[in-house]
């Protein structure tokens, strides 16, 4: 599935209580490939924004003055992400808030679970690494993550980071390069390696010492008795 990584910022932390979204930022992974595809907008709220909210993003209301409201850039947004895999971290913070902008656009707009399936990385890291901080700093730190950008949050800025944290998160085979780049075919590895000049190269032998091959031999011993005779490599060498 295409898979969409999406932040947003707000001017507050509530959007029952009038909040609104004032950034929205989106970058598109598919086949484990950054594509290059983004979407991002800035969105004049119609309020005013927190002070501590301001004090996290650093956007204001005079820079917003000239952006077009949700309602105006709605229709691109939601047709970007149709029918991807929304990757969010504490997904269910930037989903109420999208929720609540489609909700006062009327009910044919329905809710962002119409348009997307929605994965909460968050409660993904929160599993992989329990009893540990998981913020998106703290993911960076553990995954060697870049992050040095990060002086204040951005919404696309934090997309693109959390994309490449979430590709080293999920494991197996990760690209983050741009998908217009051609991987190596076996052909060319073929070739490499055939450039190889081996004339005069050696293969080194290095034989284990009887006290390596005793202490060798007392830990499978240990192991074999622990496990209640089933250690496979002592059971392989009485079988052969």
């Amino acid at each position: 599935m295409r898979q969409i990584v999406l932040d947003t910022e707000t001017t507050g932390l509530e959007p029952s209580q009038g909040h609104r979204i004032i950034e929205i930022g989106c970058v598109e992974v598919d086949q484990r490939r950054l594509t290059g595809r983004h979407f991002h907008q800035y969105i004049k709220p119609g309020r005013e924004i927190d002070e501590a909210a301001q004090e996290v993003h650093g956007i204001t209301l005079e820079f917003l003055s000239d952006k077009p409201v949700f309602a105006a850039i709605a229709d691109e947004f939601l047709e970007f992400v149709r029918g991807a895999e929304l990757l969010i971290h504490n997904a269910p913070f930037d989903i109420g808030f999208l929720d609540a902008e489609l909700a006062r656009l009327g009910p044919s707009y329905g809710c962002m679970n119409d348009y997307c399936l929605v994965t909460d990385t968050l409660s993904m890291a929160r599993r992989k690494h329990p009893g540990q901080r998981n913020s998106l700093d703290a993911l960076c730190k553990r995954y060697d993550v870049d992050n040095s950008q990060r002086d204040l949050h951005g919404a696309l800025l934090d997309a693109e980071i959390l994309a490449d944290v979430y590709l080293l998160m999920s494991g197996g085979q990760t690209d983050l390069s741009l998908g217009s780049e051609e991987a190596e075919t076996e052909m060319d590895q073929e070739a490499r390696v055939q450039q190889i000049n081996r004339e005069g190269l050696s293969l080194t032998v290095v034989s284990a010492q009887p006290a390596e091959i005793e202490a060798h031999q007392q830990l499978l011993a240990r192991i074999h008795k622990s496990s209640g005779q089933r250690c496979l490599w002592l059971m392989q060498d009485s079988e052969a």
